[in-house]
């Protein structure tokens, strides 16, 4: 599977017009000097961290480069609370780098998010030390942050080198690799709802950025246990995946090849701020209970018939852009609610759009109901795998309960315009009865 793994990554990077080098291997720390020589001009760095990966990490990635005669100055953040996922966070960096500097993030998620954008706002290219295989966003070109309070994706570049020293990875903290485990495993369902807008020519599957992730994905969740008693073999598999999925988004140019229903509703507890035991819940573990979520709205619909909508009654009841504008100032903040009418219009069907999206629907629902059984894991599986990772799979382990998730649910349908299970479900008029169907009311 590792050679395997080596050869994916290896095309996957030739193709990257941004990646000229993903260092994955055990002991590598040492030769950081040595890959910032082979792709980066300047010999200075400004090196961002938090007091936990630099411990783990920077210190011995700083002795290299001083050793290797590099300038290094340092920015590290506090480890706790955890830092913030904020575009205000990345313009601080950004204001740290000084000219002629390379930033150097060391760390996983947060530290590697907020460096991405703050190296992109000055313009300059990046290395990425990675500390955890807890997320996905190594290898994008994006960065998802909140701007004034909405969690948005934003456009930026993907870091020119990698290095991944397994020795490191491996012993992160067991709960960072659950979190990259469902962090991946949210491709499942997203890779439904992709699925499902290709079937009703909404967007088509990508010839790239579909197999890259989908036709391998089944083998990296494949050994959960281990992933959670940091075998080196498996933490070093749900890199690959994840630095994978990271590089399938390059290539399509969105977040659809990673990003469905799950990260919906898992970016409405991020935008809330979720917390648990006094620390923000990771994206990660947010994204894990989403998949959970999301495969349940997916196991429900698939034993309903789609071809009997009575689809005058459907349009007829269906709520109005002014019902929704009233139903998001309901469910969210104004903030937040703002960027979401603009997302919610972009996707908003009339009625005449709305009865020909319902009879392409009933045309398509026989083979794509048949295609979504066949390529999707069901929910009770997934849960299963999930526990063994050391994953959530409940709202209630995150510390939400399930009034709070009932209101997720709706709510994650109208920060994006992208189409998912959640619009499908909106469109048939099956939205309530698929809600209360996994998570009913007390």
């Amino acid at each position: 599977m590792l050679d395997k793994a080596d050869d994916l990554t290896a095309a996957a990077v030739a193709r990257s017009r941004a990646i000229a080098e993903i260092a994955v291997g055990n002991g590598i720390l040492a030769t950081l000097p040595d890959l910032l020589g082979r792709h980066f001009s300047t010999r200075a760095v400004a090196l961002v961290a938090d007091e936990n990966t630099y411990s783990a990490a920077g210190k011995a990635a700083e002795a290299a480069l001083t050793g290797a005669g590099i300038t290094v100055r340092r920015m590290v953040l506090p480890a706790s609370p955890r830092p913030k996922p904020t575009a205000e966070l990345g313009d601080e960096i950004a204001a740290f780098i000084a000219n002629g500097e390379t930033p150097v993030s060391v760390g996983s998620g947060v530290i590697h998010d907020v460096t991405k954008y703050a190296a992109f706002q000055r313009g300059v290219p990046y290395l990425c030390v990675a500390t955890a295989a807890s997320m996905d966003g190594y290898s994008s070109a994006g960065a998802p942050l909140s701007v004034a309070g909405f969690k948005k994706t934003i456009p930026c570049r993907a870091p020119l080198a990698i290095l991944a020293d397994m020795d490191i990875v491996a012993n992160a903290p067991a709960a960072m690799s659950g979190w990259g485990y469902g962090d991946l495993a949210g491709k499942v369902p997203a890779g439904g709802d992709w699925l499902v807008a290709d079937a009703l020519g909404i967007e088509p599957l990508d010839d790239v950025a579909w197999p890259l992730v989908q036709d391998n994905l089944a083998g990296w969740l494949s050994a959960p246990a281990a992933v959670k008693a940091g075998d080196p073999a498996a933490i070093a598999d749900l890199f690959t995946g994840l630095t994978l999925s990271g590089l399938a988004m390059e290539f399509h140019g969105t977040s659809r090849p990673a990003s469905g229903a799950d990260h919906q509703i898992a970016h409405m507890w991020e935008m809330e701020n979720l917390t648990q035991d006094g620390e923000r819940v990771s994206h990660g573990a947010c994204v894990s209970v989403g998949c959970m979520t999301a495969l349940r709205l997916y196991d429900w619909l698939l034993g309903q018939d789609l071809t009997a909508l009575d689809a005058e009654a459907i349009v007829a009841a269906a709520p109005s852009m002014t019902d929704k504008r009233a139903e998001i100032a309901s469910l969210m903040s104004s903030a937040i609610g703002e960027r979401a009418v603009v997302e919610t219009e972009a996707k908003d069907l009339g009625a005449n759009a709305h009865r020909a999206r319902l009879a392409d629907i009933a045309a398509a629902w026989p083979a794509l109901s048949a295609r979504l059984s066949g390529r999707m894991m069901r929910a009770p599986e997934m849960a299963t795998l999930l526990t063994e990772a050391g994953a959530p799979v409940e709202a209630a382990d995150i510390g939400v309960d399930t009034a709070h998730l009932r209101k997720t649910i709706r709510a994650g349908r109208f920060i994006r315009s992208r189409y998912t299970v959640l619009d499908l479900l909106e469109e048939c008029g099956l939205l309530d009865a698929a809600i209360d169907a996994v998570a009913p009311a007390r």
